[in-house]
């Protein structure tokens, strides 16, 4: 029977060490399913952010809405022609925020020269929409370009609203300021 004490302690110990090196994985799966779960939960805030800003661009007769959490282009139809515009390098500065808009024509090779308004404001946490009561507006123009060009970038900045309160921007009034070709006569 003394035998038999020294058998069940090598097989007891056997089966700790077994259970100890499954152990050894499940740290790497919890951070695995942490890093999976962060992800998620970002694609689904872009998800709703996207379909909010989807959602405001089929109620608007002037202008586009671009939601910076979607991280997407919207499409507008303008006096100009059909437009893709959105945002990029959303960054915080001193006293609000940076970023960058796109403007590129779709319909046409040349994108005309044009004023326009982009109005920023934060989004009403409940609803989606845009309190505009706390908007902010500002006017751009695009630049003359003696080449032909299918887009404009425009630096912006957003005073008054750190990038994560910075809900909505809006691209409105669009106006060409191209020169109508002008027939010398001979």
């Amino acid at each position: 029977m003394t035998t038999c004490y020294p058998k069940i302690a090598l097989l007891a110990a056997a089966v700790l060490l077994a259970g100890c090196a499954h152990n050894a994985a499940v740290p790497q799966l919890r951070h695995q399913v942490a890093a999976l779960n962060q992800k998620v939960s970002v694609l689904t805030d872009q998800t709703t952010a996207l379909e909010r800003q989807n959602q405001l661009n089929q109620h608007s007769d002037n202008g586009v809405y671009l939601l910076p959490a979607a991280r997407s282009a919207a499409r507008l139809q303008s006096s100009l022609g059909e437009l893709s515009v959105s945002l990029s390098h959303i960054k915080s500065e001193a006293n609000g925020t940076q970023a960058q808009l796109h403007v590129r024509i779709l319909s046409q090779a040349t994108l005309p020269p044009f004023n326009a308004v982009v109005e920023w404001g934060p989004l009403d946490e409940a609803t989606g929409r845009p309190l505009t009561a706390e908007a902010l507006s500002q006017p751009i123009a695009s630049a003359d370009s003696l080449l032909p060009k299918p887009g404009q970038d425009f630096e912006l900045r957003f005073s008054g609203l750190t990038p994560e309160q910075l809900g909505y921007i809006r691209l409105h009034s669009l106006v060409s300021t191209a020169q109508p070709a002008v027939v010398q006569p001979h």
